[in-house]
């Protein structure tokens, strides 16, 4: 058999245990940074394949190496964590942690990651894989800027060469994998805007600074200042998700604030965000008096898909999924830390199709996220065929 034909048949054998892994960790999910049970879970598989392992400093987290000592690297990345989200799903294996849920799909992820490790392990011990594998078990996706920039600092991808990953994507039919050279999704800031004032009774306005007016500007003013302060195809979108300010009817709070997202498709825009931010909540809150403590959290910058790397992911698509598997997919406002490791490694994300066909389409960080589990093998089959062909 080849290289493929053995990732082919591993992967369709452990199918029905990568199922019951991906349930497994739906049903303990955990926050950014206390991965441990879901990091421990990984280890045991890690260590039933006999791999090399390190768990990373921060606690959470991993890498494991398949392949020869010696030679260039191409590393896999899944990562761990789930999202402060109510599972809203009825399924045997719904999340037993209160307001957690794996509603970005990383479970699916993880399990796809270790049925390409176990394909992987398969393979060289056959036929002897041309390169070195790195799997990466990545902490903290979900939190800014993101853990992928401490598995940076700690050196996790020293020598690394290429570096691939796939994201659920319930827009997609299963069988597919949406791909992209270039920018694949958009930077993503947060926010954060406390407002104060003296307060006052509502009766007497002019006395005192009116801050939820104020408030008031901020939330309908910035996004529009923002789009005309911008080149239109930078796409900047600042949402606001949390707003909070006073307690009666009659009273003018003292302290007011605002929580929100600033995405956009422009990594130049990105760069000149913060100061741009800045200054106009400045201009929109000077008639009112108020008094304004701003932070701002850089987040993450555009994934930008390195052109050869996502040939290679393509050819690997095509191979496993067959040529109606590639398919085109737009460039997101979505937020994802795999930009940073593409800022110092070429390589390329692609969208795993989770929908099941003629099916319904849910969204991401959702709880009623729902996806088809034969993702799961696809996934595997995918990360697999990618890692094993030569480096060019």
């Amino acid at each position: 058999m080849s290289v493929q034909d053995v990732i082919a048949q591993t992967i369709e054998e452990i199918t029905p245990d990568l199922i019951e892994l991906r349930r497994d960790l739906h049903a303990f999910p955990e926050l950014s940074w206390q991965e441990h049970r879901t990091t421990d879970v990984v280890i045991a598989q890690v260590e039933k394949l006999g791999l090399r392992y390190e768990r990373l400093d921060i606690g959470t987290g991993l890498t494991a190496d398949i392949g020869p000592a010696e030679g260039p690297i191409v590393a896999l990345r899944a990562d761990l964590d789930a999202l402060p989200v109510l599972d809203a799903t009825q399924d045997p294996w719904r999340s037993r942690q209160p307001g957690i849920a794996h509603a970005c799909g990383h479970d699916v992820h993880i399990s796809a990651l270790v049925g390409a490790a176990h394909a992987l392990t398969r393979a060289h011990e056959e036929h002897g894989l041309p390169v070195r594998v790195r799997l990466l078990f990545q902490p903290a996706e979900e939190v800014m800027p993101g853990g992928a920039l401490r598995v940076l600092r700690e050196g996790a991808l020293q020598g690394v060469a290429r570096i691939y990953a796939l994201h659920c994507d319930p827009s997609l039919d299963v069988g597919q994998v949406g791909l992209r050279e270039g920018p694949i999704t958009g930077a993503s800031d947060h926010v954060h805007v406390v407002l104060s004032g003296r307060g006052g009774h509502t009766s007497r306005p002019h006395l005192t600074e009116d801050l939820t007016y104020a408030l008031g500007s901020l939330i309908t003013q910035m996004p529009a200042v923002l789009s005309r302060r911008f080149d239109p195809r930078a796409g900047v979108s600042l949402v606001w998700g949390q707003v909070a300010a006073g307690n009666a009817a009659n009273v003018i709070p003292s302290v007011g604030e605002l929580t929100g997202t600033l995405r956009m498709l422009d990594s130049a825009a990105w760069h000149d965000a913060e100061r741009f931010v800045r200054g106009l909540i400045a201009d929109i809150i000077e008639p009112f008096g108020v008094s304004a403590e701003i932070t701002y959290t850089r987040g993450v910058p555009p994934v930008v898909n390195d052109f050869a790397a996502t040939q290679t992911l393509r050819q690997a698509v095509t191979e496993a999924l067959g040529v109606k598997g590639a398919a085109s997919t737009p460039q997101s406002l979505g937020g994802e830390d795999f930009a940073w490791y593409l800022e110092a490694i070429p390589g390329a994300m692609g969208r795993l199709g989770t929908r099941t066909p003629d099916g319904p389409t849910y969204d991401l960080h959702q709880g009623n996220l729902r996806v088809d589990e034969q993702a799961i093998s696809v996934g595997a089959r995918v990360l697999a065929g990618v890692a094993a062909r030569p480096l060019e």
